[in-house]
């Protein structure tokens, strides 16, 4: 798992990362944004595909990576769910998954402490600082139309259409959201490349999210949490 070959989720949860203040800022739905691009690479990768607006796999379709072979198997394992389904059932575990994988490669290390002195607790801290700032650096310029959008790879346009969605603001901030609506449009349709259908489920996840975003921003102005 080094630069240019990591997860689409596992690059979401890094760009979630202030790399100024060493820790995540802005991402209070940062599960269902990973969890919406392990759900897009899936679905890239041929793993997943949608039946009447159902998330359906390729059974024992599998792609070397954990964290995405971990949902995929929840889905063949699981009844049938929308995308809005996916992206909230047991989304927290994709994010969890993800996580242990970048400790694993480097990206992240484990500190270990104590809530109010009693309790233990782990805590996260970003080790490639540099490798973080790239990858934000490279998000930026997708966005900001640095290059014609049917030049972008469709793994990169997923990846801020998921970033944009899911209200990232380490990347895109709601005036961002504003300024490149159109331009996020494209990207979601770049996404899906030249299939038709790959397409249309670029274009149902990002609604699902966005679904899934403001109920959880409900929750939480209600006191209900999120």
């Amino acid at each position: 798992m080094h630069h240019g070959t990591l997860s689409l989720p596992a690059r979401l949860f890094l760009l979630a990362w202030n790399t100024h203040r060493g820790k995540v800022t802005g991402a209070p739905d940062l599960h269902l944004a990973v969890r919406a691009g392990a759900l897009a690479e899936l679905a890239q990768r041929g793993v997943l595909f949608e039946e009447d607006r159902v998330v359906t796999p390729v059974v024992g379709a599998r792609t070397g990576d954990t964290a995405l072979d971990a949902l995929a198997e929840l889905i063949e394992q699981s009844r049938p769910r929308t995308w809005r389904g996916w992206l909230t059932h047991r989304s927290r575990g994709t994010l969890s998954a993800v996580r242990d994988q970048l400790v694993a490669h480097g990206y992240l290390r484990t500190e270990r402490g104590r809530v109010l002195g009693l309790f233990p607790a782990r805590r996260y801290a970003l080790e490639r600082v540099g490798h973080v700032e790239v990858l934000h650096a490279e998000a930026l310029a997708v966005l900001h139309g640095k290059q014609p959008v049917a030049e972008v790879p469709e793994e990169d346009a997923a990846l801020v259409m998921c970033a944009a969605t899911g209200k990232l603001r380490t990347i895109v901030t709601g005036k961002d959201r504003r300024r490149y609506r159109d331009r996020i449009d494209e990207l979601t349709e770049r996404a899906g490349g030249a299939s038709p259908e790959l397409r249309a489920v670029m274009e149902n996840l990002r609604k699902a999210l966005a679904s899934a975003i403001s109920s959880a921003e409900a929750a939480r102005a209600s006191g209900g949490g999120g």
